[in-house]
């Protein structure tokens, strides 16, 4: 038999001064794969047509509809309502601008943050049009390949302890980007660039450990080794340092 689904969903838009922070509730009958897409969906179509959320590809891939799924960052578009309980607690992701109900701004946070760490490729000479392109090894290409499969959703940086009191943090998205230009041998800035962008603890030092970050990524990055090796690129940075002062 059908189960029958209950939905808790908070509600608010911010551009309407008379909207109050509450939730509202909506059952539904689950269907098989049903996912909280497919649900949210349903609810939108037959039951409250302004409710508010984001979707695109419908594929883990655009990362639009990330949202907290009973206290847990998660895409809709991949959870399978038969993995969760009956009861089913939907709110917006923290850190982000909440657009309404559902819906955040992950888009400004990363371009903040993509511009804070000067998440591109930088080359110290003028731009040649008809330079021959630059060439890489496999391990290379893979490695930055591994890197590049954040789609910014937000899930890691909402599962942050740092991120939800630091709005300074780059947080897990952020070290993964900047893992992604060190590693790309095309980039030409050196330790001390490097340095700069990560010493603080607005960067890797911000961490504290608890890699919920990797726990929630629906992409399944491995950003405990990303933390790990830029933690040792900054500790050899250093040991480079004070040897050339002595």
């Amino acid at each position: 038999m059908s189960r029958r689904l209950e939905f808790e969903i908070f509600r608010l838009n911010p551009e309407d001064p008379e909207s109050e922070p509450h939730t509202d509730r909506f059952e539904v009958t689950e269907t098989p794969y049903m996912t909280l897409y497919l649900a949210l969906s349903q609810i939108r179509e037959e039951q409250d047509p302004g409710l508010q959320f984001d979707f695109a590809c419908r594929s883990a891939i655009c990362g639009s509809c990330g949202m907290l799924v009973n206290g847990r960052p998660a895409l809709a578009c991949r959870t399978l309502t038969s993995q969760l309980p009956d009861s089913i607690r939907l709110y917006p992701l923290p850190v982000f601008r909440l657009v309404g109900d559902l819906s955040v701004d992950t888009g400004s946070w990363f371009r903040q943050m993509a511009e804070r760490t000067e998440a591109w490729v930088h080359q110290k000479l003028p731009f040649d049009a008809s330079a021959e392109e630059s060439r890489m090894s496999d391990d290379d290409a893979q490695a930055i390949y591994d890197s590049d499969r954040c789609i910014e959703c937000g899930c890691c940086v909402a599962a942050c302890g740092v991120a939800n009191i630091r709005s300074d943090f780059v947080a897990a998205a952020g070290l993964n980007r900047i893992a992604r230009f060190m590693l790309d041998p095309r980039d030409r800035r050196d330790e001390s660039e490097w340095f700069e962008v990560l010493s603080s603890d607005q960067g890797i030092f911000g961490c504290i450990g608890l890699m919920a970050c990797e726990d929630v990524c629906p992409k399944q990055l491995p950003l405990l080794e990303v933390h790990a090796y830029l933690r040792r690129r900054l500790f050899a940075s250093r040991l480079v340092g004070k040897q050339t002062d002595t």
